[in-house]
């Protein structure tokens, strides 16, 4: 195995386990230099970067090695530039070998094909519709992000996607901008996360050029803009992105956004950018069925030139059923071993990927946290659901924080009741049961508990 897919597949676990944010900003250029016996040496691409990944991710880094080599026990980092990245030192893994066993599709070199981000745009070319799978959780929005292609500006206007982590929002929002890129290379496609749209305001108030920064938002045919849901508490940013998609709305420019929940469900987000974000096609990503999963596998699989066995594809696909990011972490942990070792890995240690992957470890959480969350969620104060309102949109805020500590805590019906107001132990109870049947046929219930449960155990 190469230093490159070393890392590749090292990432595939990093990724999962960070914020996609964080990830982008500290791991897009780093790389391995070195690998001798128990010592790898990570290059970064400049002092602050070294100093960050040092303190804050170096657990999490050496963890995700020795998952691949069980022998690593050293990590050093180190700043080099990213043009002499050693990415493309040649292959030693014996792919012939490999092939005999029946495991290689072809006799090429294993590893994951590298795109180039392009700078203009911010989009990944290896996001197209070819190869974004298509299901019952995802059809709608893959037709209206196929709509917009065909009629930019005037179709869906703006469209606003939303869905859990790890679902395949950000492929499908690069898969627009690189439909229409492709179609017309003149029109002007910017994507951009909101943390980045952020820190880009941030930086132009800060050196008075904010003047500029509108006008190059203005200039812009289609707009994408993931994880919108972090305008929450960002007042400033909110007001410039306000003006910005009125503009570009009032020219007809295309504007898309993305969450991990509806507009409704944003907190703190101001009024007038709820009821535009509304205005438009809001479509919804849900859990993928167990058929898609099992595509989405095969696909990867024959992606990489691995030959992998259905009853393998099919455990995979049973065990790991939210999160498709998660699907692909696994995958190409099976991979790694395989490329190590030459032969499929056991099912034990498949089983192990798996549960570390699917059950990851909770931290510890309490009844406060809980309440705190749900609040913040759904944009109100702790000391509402506390109270004795019976007012719709108080009440099921309070059921769904009962719900939680039922659920994540294992607290009794009057402990729950005490908490929230000292409230009877058959309220409880009631509400428990209500929002145990509406999440057997919801999916958007499902994905604003699941959205909570996240924030949880980040």
């Amino acid at each position: 195995m190469t230093h490159q897919e070393l890392w590749q597949s090292a990432l595939g676990e990093i990724e999962i386990n960070i914020s996609k944010a964080n990830f982008i900003t500290w791991f897009k250029q780093t790389t391995i230099l070195d690998k001798k016996g128990g010592r790898v040496v990570v290059g970064v691409p400049n002092g602050f970067s070294k100093e960050w990944l040092q303190n804050k991710y170096h657990k999490l880094i050496l963890k995700s090695l020795r998952n691949i080599f069980n022998d690593i026990k050293e990590i050093e980092f180190s700043i080099y530039s990213p043009s002499n990245n050693p990415a493309n030192e040649n292959n030693n893994t014996d792919s012939k070998t490999l092939n005999q066993k029946g495991l290689i599709i072809q006799d090429e070199q294993l590893g994951f094909k590298e795109f180039e981000v392009n700078k203009d745009t911010n989009l990944n070319p290896k996001y197209t519709f070819d190869t974004f799978i298509v299901g019952s959780f995802n059809e709608l929005a893959r037709a209206a992000a196929q709509g917009i292609v065909e009629k930019l500006g005037t179709l869906y206007n703006p469209l606003f996607i939303y869905g859990g982590v790890g679902l395949g929002k950000t492929h499908l929002l690069q898969s627009i901008g690189n439909a229409v890129s492709k179609k017309n290379k003149n029109t002007k496609i910017k994507y951009i996360s909101t943390d980045k749209f952020t820190s880009e305001l941030v930086e132009a108030l800060y050196n008075g050029q904010i003047k500029d920064f509108k006008n190059k938002y203005q200039k812009i045919d289609l707009l994408i803009i993931d994880d919108i849901q972090f305008l929450t508490g960002k007042e400033k940013t909110q007001e410039e992105f306000f003006h910005i998609f009125n503009g570009l709305y009032q020219k007809n420019k295309q504007i898309i956004l993305s969450s991990d929940r509806p507009p409704k469900a944003i907190a703190t987000l101001e009024e007038r950018l709820r009821s535009r974000f509304e205005g438009g096609m809001i479509a919804d990503i849900s859990y993928p069925d167990i058929e898609t999963r099992t595509a989405i596998l095969k696909i990867k699989a024959k992606e990489k030139n691995i030959n992998l066995p259905d009853d393998i594809i099919n455990y995979l696909a049973t065990n790991i059923s939210k999160n498709i990011r998660e699907l692909e972490g696994a995958l190409n942990r099976i991979i790694a071993l395989v490329q190590l070792n030459s032969i499929l890995p056991s099912a034990s240690q498949i089983e192990s990927i798996v549960t570390s992957i699917a059950a990851p470890p909770k931290k510890s959480i309490s009844y406060k946290t809980i309440l705190s969350l749900v609040a913040e969620f759904y944009d109100m104060k702790v000391d509402e659901m506390i109270n004795k309102s019976r007012r719709r949109d108080i009440v099921f805020p309070r059921q769904v924080a009962m719900y939680l500590m039922r659920k994540e805590l294992k607290t009794s019906y009057p402990f729950i009741g005490e908490k929230l107001g000292g409230r009877d132990h058959t309220t409880v109870m009631y509400a428990c049961d209500k929002l145990t049947k509406e999440l057997e046929k919801n999916n958007n219930l499902k994905q604003e508990i699941d959205s909570i449960k996240e924030k949880l155990y980040i």
